[in-house]
C-alpha cells in the first residue's frame, strides 16, 4: 500500500491562524519535509506539538535531489507532509517536483488548507476579485523585470505579485513605466501580522512612496488593463501600445495593425499617431 503526501498550509503572520488539522498531521506523519527546520521547530512549539516522525529538509536548493529519496518513501507507505515558510506549498514555494513525481507514481495527494498570501492581499485591495491571475516574482534583472511586464500590459485580470522589500521601488517604477502611472494598485505589507499595511493608490504614487525604503513581506496587486472604446483612445495610449508591442519583439508595421484592430482605429489613424511622436521633440 502506497502512502500519501500531504501539503499543508502555514500561517503568513498571525500564528492563530494555524488550521486545525495542521495540528494532527504535525503530530501523525512519518516524515515533515521542511523547507526551512529551524521555523518548523518554532512552528511547532508555537502550536505545542511533538512530531513524531523524521523531518527533513526541503528547500530550492536540494528540491530536485530530495524529491527520489521522498517518493521513495510514500511508495513504501509512509505519510509525508510538506510545509514551506508560510503560506500553501507549491505557490512560490517548493512543491512542485514532489507532486508531478508523486502524482506520475499514481501516489494520492491532499492538502490542509490554510492562509494564502495571494487571495489575502487580493481580498483586501479593494481592485476587481472575480477574475485574477498570480505572476509570482518578478526578475530581478531590470530588463527581464520590464520584459515580463509587458507580456501582461494588456492583461483585462487583476494581477498579483510577490516581491522583495529591498526591490520594491525598482517594481513599482517599472509598472509605472509600463501600465502606466495612473493605474490603480495595492501594496500589501506583512500581511496578518502586528504592523500589517495595505497601501493603496496610483503606481506613480506608490512608487513614490517606495522610494522612501520598505520593509517586511510584500504583495502587490495591481489592476487590470482597463477596457477602452476606439473614442477613449488618445494618441499617447495608441503610442505607448505600439511602442510596448515593438520591445516585445514585433516588428513596428506588424505592431501598428495590431493595435488598429485592438482599439478599433483604422491603421493610418495609429501610424500618424507614431509618426507624430517621433517627430515631437
Amino acid at each position: 500500500m502506497t502512502g500519501i503526501l500531504v501539503l499543508a498550509g502555514t500561517p503568513i503572520g498571525d500564528i492563530a491562524d494555524a488550521p486545525p488539522r495542521l495540528t494532527e498531521e504535525l503530530s501523525g506523519a512519518d516524515v515533515i519535509a521542511a523547507e526551512d527546520t529551524r521555523r518548523l521547530r518554532r512552528l511547532t512549539q508555537a502550536l505545542g506539538v511533538q512530531p513524531s516522525g523524521r523531518i527533513v529538509s526541503y528547500f530550492e536548493g536540494n528540491e530536485a535531489a530530495r524529491t527520489p529519496e521522498l517518493v521513495e518513501a510514500l511508495a513504501g507507505g509512509a505519510r509525508v507532509l510538506l510545509v514551506t515558510d508560510a503560506g500553501m506549498p507549491s505557490v512560490s514555494d517548493p512543491g512542485y517536483r514532489l507532486v508531478a513525481a508523486a502524482v506520475e507514481k499514481d501516489i494520492r495527494v491532499t492538502a490542509v488548507p490554510g492562509p494564502s498570501a495571494v487571495l489575502t492581499a487580493l481580498a483586501l485591495s479593494g481592485l476587481p476579485v472575480d477574475r485574477f491571475c498570480f505572476e509570482g516574482f518578478l526578475p530581478r534583472k531590470a530588463g527581464e523585470r520590464l520584459g515580463r511586464l509587458r507580456e501582461v500590459a494588456d492583461e483585462r485580470r487583476t494581477l498579483v505579485y510577490f516581491e522583495a522589500p529591498h526591490r520594491l521601488d525598482a517594481t513599482l517604477t517599472a509598472m509605472a513605466e509600463v501600465f502606466g502611472t495612473g493605474r490603480r494598485a495595492a501594496v500589501c505589507r506583512e500581511l496578518t501580522k502586528t504592523y500589517e499595511e495595505i497601501k493603496r493608490g496610483p503606481l506613480g504614487e506608490l512608487a513614490a512612496w517606495a522610494a522612501e525604503g520598505v520593509r517586511g513581506e510584500i504583495t502587490v496587486v495591481v489592476e487590470g488593463a482597463p477596457e477602452k472604446g476606439p473614442e477613449e483612445l488618445d494618441a499617447a495610449e495608441l503610442v505607448r501600445r505600439v511602442r510596448v508591442r515593438e520591445e516585445a519583439g514585433e516588428r513596428r508595421k506588424e505592431a501598428i495593425a495590431a493595435v488598429a484592430v485592438e482599439a478599433g482605429v483604422p491603421k493610418r489613424e495609429v501610424f500618424d499617431a507614431v509618426v507624430a511622436a517621433k517627430r515631437a521633440p
